[in-house]
């Protein structure tokens, strides 16, 4: 029986625009390297230019996940369960979305980092980015991986690049840890408002984190079926 690569099946893969949408996604969470640097040294003016990018970005993302629900086939053969990929881009759209939450709440706040943070603050940015940037680098894979029928050395690929998403998440959590600790150490010489804040902050960094890890949790379920 000769297989037939799942692309060719129906001209171009339903799968391309899910890619699409992660790269999407992701741009929206490397522009916070941008507004986080203008957020160091309180240039708000620059740090509402990043912010206006990210949700025009964000916006875009939103519109690639509508088109996808909308068109992604529901009455052809899909060589994985339509609703595992659906998943795949709800938890690929919160990237997005968390980034937009982050610096909608900075810039709307004009929140400034303390000095004793801001080191620690940037390292923390630049991992959870990292994250997603990886996250990237596996859902690039996938269409390879539906045509080698999740086997081979491309299968052994997309585990590699999970399981570095994974380590990079876990570092992401240690950095979180820290920074919650410094912060902790001069909560008491910053306004309490201010301070609840920043924790919600630090939060929702890690959620940057943690749904680029749960879009290669979703990888690996589509690999386990």
């Amino acid at each position: 029986m000769v297989s037939i690569p799942f692309g060719n099946m129906f001209g171009q893969s339903p799968i391309k625009p899910i890619q699409r949408h992660m790269i999407k996604a992701q741009a929206c969470a490397a522009q916070l390297e941008h507004f986080i640097a203008a957020v160091l040294v309180s240039d708000w003016e620059q740090a509402a230019k990043q912010q206006n990018q990210i949700s025009i970005l964000e916006n875009e993302a939103d519109d690639m996940k509508r088109s996808i629900r909308l068109h992604l086939p529901k009455n052809l053969f899909l060589p994985v369960p339509r609703s595992d990929l659906l998943e795949l881009v709800t938890m690929q759209d919160k990237i997005a979305n968390n980034a937009k939450d982050i610096a909608g709440l900075m810039l709307g706040r004009e929140m400034e980092i303390p000095q004793a943070i801001k080191a620690a603050m940037e390292s923390y940015v630049k991992k959870a980015i990292a994250t997603s940037a990886q996250a990237v680098k596996a859902i690039d894979e996938l269409d390879k991986l539906l045509d080698t029928g999740f086997s081979g050395r491309e299968l052994e690929t997309v585990e590699a690049l999970i399981s570095e998403l994974d380590r990079l998440e876990t570092e992401t959590d240690e950095l979180e840890v820290a920074i919650r600790a410094s912060l902790f150490k001069v909560e008491n010489d910053l306004p309490p408002i201010g301070v609840m804040f920043l924790y919600k902050i630090i939060e929702l960094i890690g959620d940057l984190a943690d749904s680029s890890q749960r879009v290669g949790a979703r990888l690996q379920i589509l690999i386990a079926r």
